[in-house]
């Protein structure tokens, strides 16, 4: 955090800068999605937002996540794929792909390798044909975790450090139950403007299996086993 001229500005270096500031630019630009902080300087290792004033979380912050969530997941995207080479300090390929199950198998195969699980992981790609959802391509944000989230003193959450690309809006909220539970004012407000298709709920594990291989990859541990189980699981 760093303050000038009365302002109050969060500096973030490393990788993948520049993507974020286009995917904090392009959530902004959807009508009605959560908001997200203001690019002040984007540059390869170095990006500088605008702070967002924080309170404690409430049911309010729940209903707008919902509601603004719907509103970016209903902007659709040409393709599937694009948008961020990074996801937090994991590189991915960022190709553009016809068909959600091509862009979600490449995706799924290319970390799997990466951490010595592809064997397995490709008894799954195999099947995503049958497994995966109607809808999409749309604008995700693609690293929704609630870490991700910040509780605004306006009532809104705020959405930061996106990997956003042309996904399954089940993508999103797959993340959200990994790290945290979905709550019900969240997922009332959310399908109120965009109703989930049928069976969201079994394909949680299989949407998570992305976000499990990339901490996979990163950290190893416990994330192995976890993403063993959900390969076992849709084999």
């Amino acid at each position: 955090m760093v303050e000038a001229g009365g302002s109050r500005f969060v500096a973030k270096i490393g990788d993948g800068c520049e993507d974020e500031a286009d995917g904090l630019r392009r959530i902004k630009a959807v009508a009605g999605a959560p908001p997200v902080p203001e690019v002040v300087l984007a540059e390869p290792d170095l990006l500088v937002t605008t702070a967002v004033d924080q309170k404690a979380r409430t049911a309010s912050h729940d209903e707008s996540l919902g509601r603004m969530l719907a509103a970016l997941h209903s902007a659709p995207e040409r393709d599937w794929g694009g948008g961020s080479a990074w996801i937090g300090a994991c590189p991915v390929d960022p190709s553009f792909w016809p068909d959600g199950a091509g862009f979600y198998g490449a995706r799924l195969d290319e970390l799997a390798n990466r951490c010595g699980l592809g064997g397995g992981v490709r008894a799954v790609v195999d099947r995503l044909p049958e497994l995966f959802p109607p809808g999409g391509p749309a604008l995700v944000h693609g690293d929704l975790w609630w870490g991700n989230v910040l509780f605004g003193r306006d009532g809104r959450s705020w959405l930061i450090d996106p990997s956003v690309h042309g996904g399954h809006p089940e993508e999103d909220l797959a993340m959200l139950a990994l790290f945290g539970s979905v709550p019900h004012d969240l997922l009332r407000a959310y399908e109120e403007v965009r109703p989930l298709a049928p069976g969201w709920e079994r394909r949680i594990d299989l949407f998570q299996l992305y976000p499990l291989l990339v901490h996979t990859v990163l950290f190893g541990g416990g994330y192995r086993a976890q993403a063993e189980t959900v390969i076992r699981r849709f084999s």
